[in-house]
C-alpha cells in the first residue's frame, strides 16, 4: 500500500524547484485567475519557515507592504506556482525565524550569506 501512495505522490512532485532555506529572499511567481483572464503576480519576500513533507511541503514568505507585514504560505508543489527565483541568500542560525515579526526597520535586516572560496 505504501508503494502505491509513494508512486502517486511522486507523479505530482515538481522537479524544477531550487534549493532555498529560511532567511533567503525569494521571488515567487503565482498564476492568478480573475474571471476568464489569467495573469502572473510576483510575491517577493524573506522565507521565514519551510516545512519539508514530500507532497505536503510548504514555505512561508514575509514581506513589508505599505508599512504592514504580510505573510503568505505557499504549498511547494502547487500548480499555482509558476516559478521560484532566489534573489539573496540569508545567513541565519534558526530554521524558523518567526522573531522577524516583532522587529522593524534596520533590526529586521538579515545578514547576507557570502560563500568563501
Amino acid at each position: 500500500m505504501n508503494k502505491i501512495i509513494q508512486e502517486y505522490e511522486n507523479s505530482y512532485i515538481k522537479k524544477d524547484i531550487p534549493h532555498f532555506r529560511s532567511g533567503d529572499t525569494i521571488e515567487v511567481q503565482i498564476k492568478v485567475k480573475e474571471g476568464s483572464r489569467a495573469r502572473i503576480q510576483t510575491f517577493i519576500g524573506v522565507v521565514i519557515s519551510k516545512k519539508n513533507r514530500s507532497l505536503n511541503s510548504s514555505f512561508t514568505i514575509r514581506k513589508i507592504s505599505h508599512g504592514e507585514g504580510v505573510e503568505r504560505v505557499f504549498p511547494t508543489h502547487s500548480r499555482i506556482i509558476n516559478s521560484i527565483k532566489i534573489l539573496k541568500r540569508g545567513d541565519v542560525r534558526k530554521s524558523k525565524i518567526y522573531y522577524l515579526r516583532k522587529l522593524s526597520g534596520k533590526s529586521a535586516r538579515i545578514k547576507q550569506l557570502i560563500k568563501k572560496k
